[in-house]
């Protein structure tokens, strides 16, 4: 057996003393265990978190994947169970909305006292949801290292058809078996390391942000996330041929990625433009009910997308050098003709966050363009600093085969320009979309990610 917690293990239990950034840093999580054989450790486990009845979700793939095996190692050791086996229309992915927590609700036992998730993401995810509601714990056993939300206390969500991040328990253990992990689908594994290489833009936005509108940044928690970036790209090479020692590295970045969540009380050390491509491009495709591609795959399409803006950006040093504006602020009228035709069923719902939030308030974007001007120095340097290993991580996400650009997962350069333009307005985070749109160069970004006519379909909405 090779079971691995090492430093982990020291950041599981809570930290003594504020940290530099001035708060206490805590994570829900209690019990990790990461390696081969790591799910003998389930009735244990459940017997140290008081945990007698628990209630199991998976659905049809994580069932096969690890669910029997769950259910067999519960009879065995006497314990009795609750179950549900979440089924999704034929060619499908299962939706984290309120459908399926609703479903969940609906079939959980009085007599269960904890939550059992078998799965990744949304397995993972809607549980959380369930454990907010019931206030009960949740052990989660991994089924594929496909995501680095295991350890957070935070659930991405489709509300109203809008991907939201929602606030939950943290699961009070998790189980990651390397050897079920191994018998993840090759895009299960891709979507794991296209989650981490996302850190890099994501860490590099929480720093501009903090310089840009003050919001709270803690440097101990970025560290914590370029460390995991690290770890996960150092075993790329290894990870399609599912060596041992690459998938428990993967595992472990992941998780390490979750505490870092925790302990920053929000996604932003993990979450940046390159996850909005992602969420946009997910809303339209529930919109038009077509399929998408998984989450990880998209957010590492979106980090290259990203970085291409950076290094474009990196060409000016001062504030001098940047481009012209080019943009006028939105017309009311056109823009939400725009928000109407691009997120159809969703769109008032974006609408409404668009004047709660005052996304689109001209006097804020004016304070906001000139603080960034004169501290652009600074914010280059931010940009120099974070990104300095990107060609790094681009080499690394070619070793693990991932696709790299919209085309690869079949997604048009109209539907890119349209979750870039709308990466700003569907949530209340500065992103590198807002950097470019208060400077005005919205339209010449375009034309860096987006170079065909596609780009150049723009006009009063952006």
């Amino acid at each position: 057996m090779n079971h691995s917690v090492s430093s982990l293990e020291a950041l599981v239990r809570p930290l003594s003393g504020a940290c530099s950034c001035g708060r206490e840093h805590r994570t829900g999580l209690q019990h990790l265990h990461i390696g081969e054989g790591a799910i003998e450790h389930l009735t244990s486990t459940l017997r140290l978190m008081k945990v007698k009845t628990p209630f199991v979700v998976s659905d049809s793939n994580t069932e096969a994947a690890a669910g029997r095996q769950v259910k067999s190692l519960l009879k065995a050791a006497g314990i009795d169970f609750g179950e549900c086996v979440l089924q999704s229309p034929p060619g499908q992915m299962i939706t984290p909305d309120e459908s399926t927590t609703g479903t969940l609700m609906l079939a959980f036992p009085s007599t269960c006292d904890g939550i059992l998730s078998v799965g990744a993401g949304v397995i993972t995810d809607c549980c959380k949801i369930l454990s907010k509601i019931s206030g009960l714990p949740q052990l989660a056993v991994a089924t594929a290292p496909s995501m680095d939300g295991f350890a957070s206390d935070s659930a991405s969500m489709l509300r109203d058809g809008i991907k939201v991040t929602i606030t939950t328990p943290c699961p009070v253990a998790i189980l990651c078996d390397t050897e079920i992990m191994a018998t993840a689908n090759d895009d299960m594994l891709k979507a794991g390391l296209g989650d981490m290489a996302a850190k890099m833009v994501s860490v590099a936005e929480w720093r501009i942000s903090h310089l840009v509108t003050g919001e709270y940044y803690c440097d101990f928690v970025a560290g914590l996330m370029r460390s995991a970036v690290k770890k996960c790209m150092d075993c790329a090479p290894g990870l399609l041929s599912r060596k041992p020692g690459a998938l428990l590295a993967m595992a472990e970045g992941l998780v390490l990625s979750g505490v870092a969540m925790s302990y920053a009380k929000v996604s932003r050390p993990a979450s940046g433009l390159e996850h909005y491509f992602s969420h946009v491009w997910d809303m339209m495709a529930l919109d038009r009910g077509t399929e998408h591609a998984l989450h990880g795959l998209q957010v590492g399409v979106g980090t290259v997308l990203s970085l291409q803006l950076f290094d474009w950006l990196m060409e000016f040093p001062h504030a001098e050098s940047l481009p012209p504006s080019s943009q006028k602020h939105p017309d009311p009228v056109s823009f939400a003709k725009w928000v109407g035709e691009s997120f159809g069923k969703s769109a008032l719902g974006v609408l409404t966050g668009v004047e709660r939030f005052g996304l689109n308030d001209p006097q804020a974007r004016q304070q906001r363009r000139q603080i960034i001007r004169d501290h652009w120095e600074q914010i280059h340097t931010i940009m120099l600093d974070e990104l300095a290993d990107r060609k790094g991580l681009l080499l690394a996400m070619e070793a693990a085969e991932l696709p790299l650009t919209p085309l690869d997962l079949g997604v048009s350069q109209a539907d890119t320009a349209t979750a870039f333009i709308g990466s700003r307005i569907i949530r209340d985070k500065y992103l590198l979309s807002t950097l470019l749109w208060d400077l005005g160069l919205t339209r010449e970004a375009l034309n860096i990610i987006v170079p065909s006519e596609a780009g150049k379909q723009t006009g009063g909405h952006i």
